[in-house]
């Protein structure tokens, strides 16, 4: 229950809408059942006096108890998924909130189909948690306990039977199957897992299973998760039934011994005779209600297993965020020693890395595939904690800075850049809501981008954009945000080199005074950098200015004769 504790409190922040719902459930419960004891009562009265005002009276109150009992259940409903819609929101809003501070990070960690899952799927089985968890017990022992009370006036007996059905049929059964729905449900759950992530990678992937000729393959792959997920299902199914059938027959057994006691008494002149349909009529209302707790293991173990789903994923530490103010001047970059591992890898990304980026330098950090290039960069950018060692901008430890602070002061252009379902002008705006329509299309001539209307379409994640489009809109973007830091990785891979020099140019003419750190794996046109950077394996093997590292004839000289070889 302790995976369930969050849900609880969200719900009960809606304290008056479930009390509520709780006393109209009551009146709901109450109400039916003393509709079909007054039908009994009616019935026997009926056939032992020919009073016609009792009959009337009689009839009054069964009309009373049915319009009572409907506008309650009306009631009971209302403030219920109320209640339930409400708790939806704030499950949503505080899991998001969790779940922000995490990302990127998050997807090194989970794939995106089973990240989609739990967000998506498990947070819709918790709008079961109030109304076939938390609600329908305790209305149903409210019910039951005023109605053993009021029996056991007219017999102990009768009033034991009822209450031995109720913690049959409210505890003892739905237990037993709690306990056997718990070993179903992890199945019923990974087999869904496996499909939504399966079926999410087909999807991204489908161009190239088509091209590849693996897409009869990878179908045959997806189809058995299918049949193994829609199995695991009936298995479910089945057992909910089972447990549904095995209530019905409690309840239905209950009812079956109050009238066979009942009739005994009356015989025997313990029980007045004018009752006994009465109490019969009173246990079948009560019994009939036990439905929902047939159910109640099922939506149990599934809210408690999304319930403990979505708490592993936000259960990562975050690290707290500073206050620390930037200051306003041209910032400096301090790494000293600074290490980092990727979760569940033994190799080190990063290791040992010390160097300082000067303010209003140009430093390009060079190295083959794999090096730490990148790594460095969202080290730099606080998305990546370093494992060990300190990192300072602007004189100030990264950890003591606010991330949402710290990124307002960067021009920011990423390997992998998302683009929105949208226009031009909509994916400009988001660098810069302020900026005009002259100042986009300023940014866009920058970047050899000129021929583009704003108000052309771009479509989600920029498939009708072509790679060096991309990579020329995300520049764009960067050059709207207006800030003198930049940290740009792989910015024109995807760029022919005579526009990428073209680009630079601009950059550089536009942000003299500005600090610019570039990742690159092409060599050329590094001349006009004030430091070159080579990474390998994690370490920086070499640096200094381009005419230095020549000299020197070291790694950044080898790189420079590899890349002469193969474009002679």
């Amino acid at each position: 229950m302790t995976e369930l504790k969050q849900t609880l409190l969200l719900t009960l922040r809606e304290k008056r809408d479930v009390a509520l719902a709780i006393f109209f459930g009551f009146l709901a419960g109450i109400a039916g059942a003393a509709l079909m004891a007054s039908s009994g009562y009616l019935i026997s009265k009926a056939a032992l006096t020919s009073q016609m005002t009792i009959l009337i009276v009689m009839g009054a109150c069964l009309k009373l108890f049915g319009l009572a009992s409907a506008l309650s259940r009306y009631a009971e409903r209302l403030f219920s998924h109320r209640a339930t819609f409400t708790m939806l929101s704030n499950l949503r809003v505080s899991f998001f909130e969790k779940l922000s501070p995490l990302a990127p990070g998050i997807f090194q960690k989970y794939r995106s189909g089973d990240l989609l899952a739990r967000i998506v799927g498990d947070v819709e089985n918790l709008q079961n948690f109030l109304l076939r968890v938390f609600y329908p017990p305790v209305v149903l022992a409210i019910v039951f306990i005023s109605t053993i009370f009021f029996t056991s006036y007219f017999s102990v007996a009768i009033a034991m039977v009822m209450l031995i059905g109720m913690l049959l049929t409210i505890v003892a059964v739905p237990a037993v199957f709690a306990w056997r729905q718990r070993r179903i449900d992890s199945a019923v759950r990974a087999s869904r897992a496996e499909l939504s992530t399966e079926a999410t990678e087909f999807l991204y992937g489908f161009r190239d299973l088509k091209i590849y000729q693996q897409l009869d393959r990878k179908k045959q792959d997806l189809t058995a998760f299918s049949e193994r997920y829609g199995e695991q299902q009936r298995k479910e199914g089945f057992e909910e039934n089972l447990g549904q059938s095995v209530n019905a027959f409690v309840a239905l057994l209950a009812s079956f011994f109050v009238l066979g006691i009942g009739a005994y008494f009356v015989a025997e002149g313990q029980l007045d005779g004018l009752y006994l349909a009465m109490l019969v009529m009173i246990s079948l209302a009560i019994f009939e209600n036990v439905a929902p707790m047939a159910v109640f293991p099922a939506h149990f173990e599934e809210n408690r297993k999304a319930a403990a789903r979505l708490d592993q994923v936000v259960s990562e530490p975050v690290q707290a965020a500073g206050d620390s103010e930037l200051p306003l001047n041209a910032l400096d970059i301090k790494l000293e020693n600074v290490s980092y591992t990727y979760p569940e890898e033994e190799r080190r990304a990063i290791e040992g890395v010390s160097l300082r980026l000067a303010p209003g330098s140009k430093t390009a950090i060079v190295g083959p595939s794999g090096s730490g290039k990148s790594t460095l960069l969202q080290l730099l950018l606080n998305i990546l904690p370093a494992d060990s060692g300190t990192i300072s901008i602007g004189g100030e430890p990264l950890a003591a800075l606010d991330p949402e602070k710290l990124w307002q002061r960067m021009n920011v252009v990423l390997q992998e850049n998302h683009f929105f379902f949208g226009t031009i002008r909509s994916n400009l705006l988001i660098a810069n809501e302020a900026a005009t329509d002259e100042e986009m299309e300023a940014a866009l001539a920058k970047v050899q981008l000129g021929a583009f209307s704003l108000s052309s379409k771009v479509n989600e994640k920029g498939e009708n954009l072509s790679g060096g489009e991309k990579q020329r809109l995300a520049i764009a973007r960067a050059i709207l945000r207006g800030e003198s830091l930049w940290l740009l990785d792989e910015p024109v891979s995807s760029v022919d080199s005579v526009t990428a020099k073209a680009i630079y140019r601009q950059l550089f003419e536009q942000g003299k005074d500005d600090t610019f750190v570039i990742i690159s794996h092409d060599l050329t046109g590094l001349e006009q950098m004030d430091q070159i950077i080579v990474m390998e394996r994690g370490r920086i093997v070499e640096a200094g200015p381009y005419e230095e590292m020549m000299e020197k004839q070291g790694h950044f000289f080898k790189l420079k004769q590899i890349e002469k070889s193969i474009f002679a």
